[in-house]
């Protein structure tokens, strides 16, 4: 099965693609970028259009995202809220399950201790993947490790999914 994490942003939002079965593996990761000074609505047009690209290509069958859980910065709470919105809208227009874990289910899943660091996390998402160095940028790490989570929630039967109903979704 292939699932595409998503580490909602505006600036950079990361994806991580992985493949689960006898052995879990990354297939592809990165960033999608929008320009910096250029006006919201542009931004969101840029991401939108990005990540269109990046479902096409990677052909997920489900999608994982990090939910948004609080932000110390409300003005950065309110852009990685509309990158979440573009994000279940073109899974919605791909007709994929989403998926969503809150930043303590990801570390709990990977380490076993809901306070892990970043450090922790890259670390044990190079060995579940079996990777020889740390995947790079830390937003594709961090999508790679909502991935992870998905595969591991997923085969037991738990994961906080959006369910399709009469073409909406509903939790």
């Amino acid at each position: 099965m292939k699932i595409l994490g998503i580490d909602p942003g505006l600036g950079r939002c990361g994806f991580g693609l992985i493949e689960t079965g006898s052995a879990t593996k990354a297939l592809d990761y990165g960033v999608v970028t929008t320009t910096v000074d250029a006006p919201l609505p542009s931004r969101l047009l840029e991401l939108y259009d990005s990540l269109k690209e990046v479902f096409d290509e990677c052909k997920p069958e489900m999608v994982a995202v990090e939910k948004l859980f609080f932000a110390k910065n409300i003005t950065t709470g309110i852009a990685v809220a509309e990158a979440r919105g573009i994000v279940l809208l073109v899974a919605e227009q791909k007709g994929l399950p989403v998926y969503e874990y809150t930043p303590n289910e990801i570390k709990k899943s990977l380490t076993g201790y809901g306070a892990a660091t970043k450090t922790q996390i890259e670390e044990m998402v190079r060995v579940h993947l079996g990777l020889e160095k740390k995947p790079k940028p830390d937003d594709a790490a961090d999508a790679l490790a909502v991935a992870i989570t998905c595969s591991f929630l997923y085969k037991m039967g738990q994961g906080n999914k959006y369910e399709f109903s009469n073409n909406r979704r509903k939790k």
